[in-house]
Order: C-alpha cells, then sequence, then structure tokens
C-alpha cells in the first residue's frame, strides 16, 4: 500500500513558480466561497490544510480575531517567523495526529484531498480536529475540472502541468459524500455539491454541538 511517507510531495503549490492569471482567479473564486461558507472566521480557530506556500488566504485574514494554523508540506519563512500564524509543515494525513482533538473550530482544505493516496484517514482526522459546533470545508476538482485543468495545463500552459499529473483522483459529489460519512461526519449536516460552473466539489460539513469523535 502506498503511503503519504513514500509518496510525498517535496514542495507545496507556489513554491518553485508564480501563480498564473487562471490560478489567482481559481483561488481567489474560492476563498469567496470558503468565507460565506464558514459564516466568517472573527473569533475562531481557523486550521488552512494544504494552505500553499505563502498561505495566501491565511494571510487575507490574519488581522481579524482569528487563530490560525497553516499545514504543507513546506511554507515561506516569514509565515514560519510569524508571531500570529501556527505553522505545521509535513505530508498528509501522519503531520495531523499530533494535533488535539477537537481544537479547531474551521479546518478547510482546499484543491489538496485530490494530492493525497490516503484521502479517507485525511478526512477522518479533519472530523477528530474539529470541534463541537465546527465546520469542516473541503473543496475538490470535479471529473468535468480534470478536462478544463489538463487544457490549462498542457494545451494552453496557464497553469503548472506537474500539479495535474500529481492528482490521484477527482470528485464528483457521488464520489465525496460517502467518503465523508466513512470519515465521521453526520449524513444530514453535510452539504455537498458542485460549483464554480461544474468544475469543483465543495462540500461543507457541520459538527453537532455535543459530542467529540476520539
Amino acid at each position: 500500500m502506498t503511503t503519504d511517507s513514500d509518496s510525498a510531495r517535496a514542495s507545496s503549490f507556489g513554491q518553485d513558480y508564480r501563480l498564473s492569471f487562471i490560478d489567482r482567479l481559481g483561488t481567489w473564486l474560492t476563498f469567496r466561497k470558503l468565507a460565506r461558507s464558514a459564516g466568517g472566521f472573527t473569533g475562531k480557530r481557523v486550521m488552512d490544510v494544504g494552505c500553499g506556500f505563502d498561505a495566501r488566504f491565511a494571510r487575507s485574514i490574519e488581522k481579524t480575531d482569528v487563530q490560525l494554523t497553516v499545514v504543507d508540506v513546506a511554507l515561506a519563512d516569514d509565515l514560519k517567523a510569524s508571531s500570529t500564524i501556527r505553522t505545521i509543515e509535513g505530508s498528509l494525513p501522519s503531520v495531523l495526529l499530533d494535533e488535539s482533538s477537537a481544537s479547531q473550530d474551521v479546518v478547510l482544505c482546499t484543491s489538496v484531498l485530490e494530492h493525497v493516496w490516503e484521502d479517507l484517514a485525511t478526512l477522518a482526522e479533519f472530523r477528530r480536529l474539529v470541534a463541537p459546533g465546527g465546520t469542516v470545508i473541503v473543496n475538490v476538482p470535479s471529473w468535468l475540472g480534470k478536462r478544463a485543468l489538463e487544457m490549462s495545463a498542457f494545451k494552453l500552459g496557464l497553469s503548472p502541468g506537474a500539479e495535474m499529473d500529481d492528482h490521484k483522483r477527482y470528485y464528483d459529489p457521488r464520489d465525496l459524500w460517502p467518503l465523508l460519512i466513512r470519515a465521521g461526519f453526520t449524513p444530514h449536516l453535510v452539504r455537498c455539491r458542485r460549483h464554480k460552473l461544474g468544475l469543483n466539489t465543495l462540500s461543507v460539513c457541520r459538527v453537532p454541538k455535543t459530542g467529540v469523535v476520539q
């Protein structure tokens, strides 16, 4: 079986290249959706898993009243020196194992799960980490998105091809929803739907206010 330790990425999103206009636009659109889906971040403990080398989203909310943790295989030096953003470097899902259960109010994972071999184990860690009453938000490319992403990367040269070739899978709602339930989320509290013209699948998982998965 392939594990995160023997197939880990050596670099994070945006580490070795400048983001294209298409990448920046897609990221901005997703950031807007995340903020709405989470119901705001003020006063919350927020973990951004697979945040990218520069953790662009975390930086955008850094000055609000929020406790930030960012996770990726590599992070910029100024992030690691920050007094307001906690940083964790390592591969999923093992990098999360030492984190305390119910320690986050919001867990974000944007365009990351498709790069991870152990997607179910990673989702289970998200469920363990989120506190009662919290939210886990997962955004992934859909099977329709596969076509658009590969055209952008390999025909138009607008996105890094290495990122596309690192994808392990794609997810429509019918693919992602059962994984979320197996990971421990409550069925009626999981909203899973297409967005961004059907190119992505977005799941918003609310956690009951009582009861913690150990």
